[in-house]
């Protein structure tokens, strides 16, 4: 399935920035119909993501890029978070991340706080790929009770 709109953002890998793909990604899952707790979910998954990049992916005298892609679908959102700065095929990246098995992906994740471990608690599906830097891929579905479903209406 392809997704009806797709955002590709190239951020630089510096902590002020971390801020502006958190507020990007609220107005796209807004758009697609995340509740108010998911949009905070997505933000702070997200967020995880992208500072592990800033502080691990690069040396402290380089310059370095993170980038993030989002795939809107009817439903749900796909955010992949990449350094190394390189643009990527969503799709044809996407097809190639696994399932992570490995206590070194782990491992290295948990290195910025709680890493993996809350980005897995907080998305419905997560992916990490290690070439050429490290891929971030989340998958989090709009909810199956929303807010507009849950709202009494009291016949007039």
């Amino acid at each position: 399935m392809k997704p009806f709109d797709y955002v590709e953002m190239r951020l630089p890998a510096k902590p002020q920035y971390v801020s502006v793909a958190r507020l990007t990604i609220s107005g796209l899952a807004n758009r697609i119909g995340f509740t108010y707790d998911d949009i905070e979910d997505l933000k702070i998954a997200t967020s995880e993501a992208i500072t592990n990049a800033v502080q691990h992916a690069y040396a402290d005298n380089e310059e370095g890029e993170v980038v993030i892609g989002c795939a809107l679908y009817e439903g749900k959102i796909e955010i992949m978070v990449a350094d190394h700065g390189k643009s990527f095929d969503f799709e044809e990246t996407k097809a190639k991340i696994g399932p992570y098995h490995n206590l070194e992906e782990v491992s290295f994740l948990r290195e910025g706080g709680l890493g993996l471990y809350l980005i897995e608690t907080l998305m419905d599906e997560v992916k990490v790929h290690h070439q050429d830097g490290v891929t971030v891929f989340m998958t989090k579905h709009v909810g199956v009770e929303r807010v507009d479903q849950n709202v009494e209406h009291v016949p007039s």
